[in-house]
């Protein structure tokens, strides 16, 4: 199965027009023999690529004190204090522009029931709310874990396109990234593989060469 995933990806790079931009690399799933219509079938998992997606996602913490100077040290690309919470949900251009800016959020719990009111229907929507840090845990370990995390989610659709790395990565390591992603939909599908009708894999603007 490796080397068939490898072959693909390299077809897929190599058969694609180089582009005066950087490139990502995504997969293009499609199911069947599956109701979506029942959110109990539908996917919405998880996935940390061994390599990464070309760049660490961005990742934002709502936080104060000692656990926003952590977050800080620990590379957050921005720490949001409690008193911004409001202004944030008054003002829906800018909340909409933070959803779009950054992948993951992470809120001290004390913070979720503010943040929820005033941004959840902004976050909620973009499947963004924030990850709960408890309050004796360190959120260092939680950064660097979403630095590479990518999330799956098929919604009520039997195509859906997920992101798995970029073009100026190693062949290999798309190819480990494209493994860790299809085995994760067998372990989370309801019938496993009977439920993949097929996977390609595909650049930015270039053709897909199918997978499985």
């Amino acid at each position: 199965m490796r080397e068939k995933i490898e072959e693909a990806v390299r077809e897929a790079i190599s058969s694609a027009p180089p582009r005066g931009f950087k490139e990502s690399v995504d997969l293009a799933i499609n199911l069947h023999n599956i109701d979506l219509s029942q959110p109990a079938n539908r996917i919405d998992a998880e996935v940390i690529l061994p390599h990464g997606r070309g760049r660490p996602s961005r990742v934002a913490v709502f936080a104060a004190g000692e656990t926003a100077m952590r977050a800080k040290a620990a590379g957050a690309d921005l720490v949001i204090p409690p008193d911004e919470i409001k202004e944030l949900g008054n003002n829906k251009r800018t909340a909409r522009k933070l959803a779009e800016q950054y992948e993951y959020f992470i809120a001290e719990t004390q913070f979720m029931p503010g943040i929820g009111k005033s941004l959840g229907p902004i976050l909620g929507k973009r499947g963004k709310m924030p990850a709960p840090l408890p309050p004796t845990a360190d959120v260092t370990p939680m950064i660097n874990r979403m630095r590479n995390l990518i999330k799956v989610r098929s919604r009520d659709r039997l195509t859906f396109h997920v992101p798995i790395g970029s073009r100026d990565m190693e062949v290999e390591q798309l190819a480990e990234n494209v493994d860790s992603v299809i085995t994760k939909l067998e372990q989370t599908l309801k019938d496993g593989r009977q439920n993949l009708k097929s996977v390609y894999v595909k650049t930015t603007m270039g053709p897909a060469k199918r997978v499985i």
